[in-house]
């Protein structure tokens, strides 16, 4: 992989904490932001800034979901404040890309399923909470850098994790997360995820990249809106 000398951004800090939490959701507070490169692995995947399971995360895949967060920001009243706090964005969201694929296989080998009335149902409750769909969708871009097309995304990202942590046994004691841990720790290794360095390395034991904020578990309430920096 070769790298291009680029200028880096500053480093995101912790996000605020809102009021309401749900079960489990996932932290993605990532390392500095740099720009894309066009190769991963050593130029054995040109054009990847990821590969999860012998699956490609494109850079073309990955600047689209950037692109749809910075246009949503632009719209915002508070533009440059939402801009300023997330220069990391493209680490960020591909840290969540690797995440979510980690999440389907667990849940593929767990046996675990996401009906469309489950996700319905769980999408309503998280409106409901934030007090309509347009304050949902700003307090997700604030707090999470999530565009209103990614709801959708965060929404089966927590109706997974819940139904894992059922499946598995995992409670929200400290020996439940270490189990649920292990399962995702586990699975994380069997894709052999291969990122590309400009993004820093995958961290298996951790589920996510490497110097990213630790603790990728913690308990919330039914509010995505409450879950970690980077989710």
């Amino acid at each position: 992989m070769h790298r291009r000398t680029q200028p880096r951004t500053p480093r995101r800090t912790q996000q605020p904490r809102t009021p309401r939490r749900t079960a489990l959701a996932v932290s993605a507070a990532l390392l500095v932001a740099a720009p894309l490169l066009t190769a991963c692995g050593g130029d054995a995947h040109p054009g990847a800034a990821a590969v999860v399971g012998g699956e490609r995360i494109d850079v073309a895949s990955l600047q689209a979901q950037v692109k749809d967060v910075r246009t949503a920001q632009a719209a915002s009243p508070e533009s440059a404040q939402l801009v300023a706090a997330t220069g990391d964005l493209s680490r960020r969201k591909l840290n969540s890309m690797i995440f979510d694929r980690v999440v389907e296989k667990v849940a593929r080998d767990e046996g675990v399923t996401a009906s469309r009335a489950e996700l319905q149902q769980t999408r309503t409750a998280f409106v409901r909470q934030s007090g309509g769909e347009d304050r949902l969708a700003a307090a997700l871009l604030q707090e999470q850098g999530v565009a209103p097309g990614q709801i959708d995304g965060v929404v089966r990202r927590n109706v997974l994790l819940n139904k894992i942590a059922a499946k598995v046994g995992a409670d929200d004691s400290p020996e439940g997360q270490k189990k649920l841990t292990e399962v995702f720790t586990a699975a994380s290794k069997d894709l052999a995820i291969d990122v590309n360095p400009r993004y820093g390395a995958w961290d298996d034991a951790r589920i996510q990249l490497a110097s990213a904020t630790p603790a990728w578990l913690r308990r919330i309430s039914q509010d995505p809106n409450a879950a970690p920096a980077g989710a």
